[in-house]
């Protein structure tokens, strides 16, 4: 049976030629994205930014100012150093081979997450040496992930967002890879997962991604403390003892990665390997670089 490894972890992720997190503090992240910089909310970091050198606050060629609540909102202001063109039709940018369009979006986010770069990373060590293996990206929004996932075999990628589908067909064209095995699903997660188990399907590796709140493409509802047991039971129903991976990741809850980590662990309690518990994080450029925490995790892998 699986094992719940009781200590957390951290998946350390560092910048890249395309992405990096420049500096940190008071709320706030300064983000290289490209050539350009971005300024954006961030309550975990507490500390003081050390940037000091830059003046008294940093230089940036936008920030996303929040709204007043907590639950989002908010819009970005610009230096004036950014094409318009930019700003309305993005950026591409590279991670490994994966290519992609980064754009400031109303969601303060610029179209990927660059936290999960080390995500990516564990799932294609899980899978080495494979061709074949057919995996599951559940909210799989522009499709990073499944550019990642693509190099070992098919990939069903499935988001509510027409948009976001869009784009990721998008950015996968752009990364070379439009001939590649991938299916490209406009679905609600939770009902095509449950119609996953009744096709009796099967899949090497599954990666979940859910948001706190959304609604499917019919409308649905999808609250994650409410829904979210019922859909990683489903996920665990399509992996079997030669499966590989199932990676759960969770933003913005009032939530332990200890929780997740033994809810991976109830229903995968019939399949042998290990689950594991933590925080993702973001280390600053520089050789004294901060870890700046975004997520928490909790992931199974066959030993």
């Amino acid at each position: 049976m699986a094992t719940l490894a009781p200590q957390p972890l951290v998946m350390e992720g560092a910048g890249w030629a395309d992405y990096g997190l420049v500096d940190s503090g008071h709320g706030r992240k300064l983000e290289r994205y490209g050539p350009y910089r971005f300024i954006r909310p961030e309550p975990q970091a507490m500390w003081t930014p050390r940037l000091n050198e830059l003046g008294p606050d940093w230089q940036a060629h936008g920030e996303f100012v929040p709204g007043s609540d907590e639950d989002g909102g908010g819009r970005w202001q610009f230096s004036g150093q950014v094409p318009r063109a930019k700003i309305e039709g993005g950026w591409p940018l590279s991670w490994n081979e994966a290519t992609f369009t980064a754009q400031c979006t109303p969601f303060r986010h610029l179209g990927f997450f660059p936290d999960m770069a080390p995500v990516w990373d564990w799932m294609r060590r899980q899978l080495a040496g494979r061709e074949d293996a057919a995996t599951l990206n559940l909210f799989g929004y522009t499709g990073v992930g499944t550019q990642a996932l693509s190099r070992h075999g098919p990939v069903t990628h499935v988001d509510a967002s027409k948009k976001s589908v869009a784009q990721a067909r998008a950015n996968a064209q752009a990364a070379g890879m439009a001939d590649r095995p991938i299916r490209w699903l406009v679905d609600d997660a939770a009902k095509f997962t449950a119609r996953e188990v009744r096709r009796g399907k099967r899949y090497d590796g599954i990666i979940l991604d859910p948001p706190k709140f959304g609604r499917g493409p019919g409308g649905e509802v999808w609250r994650l403390e409410e829904h979210l047991p019922g859909l990683v039971s489903d996920c665990a129903r399509l992996l079997d003892a030669e499966s590989r991976f199932l990676f759960l990741t969770v933003y913005a809850v009032r939530m332990s990665s200890l929780a997740i980590g033994g809810l991976l662990a109830e229903v995968l309690r019939d399949l042998p390997g290990t689950v594991e518990h933590g925080d993702l994080a973001v280390r600053e450029d520089g050789p004294d670089g901060r870890l700046l925490p975004t997520a928490i995790f909790a992931r199974w892998r066959r030993d």
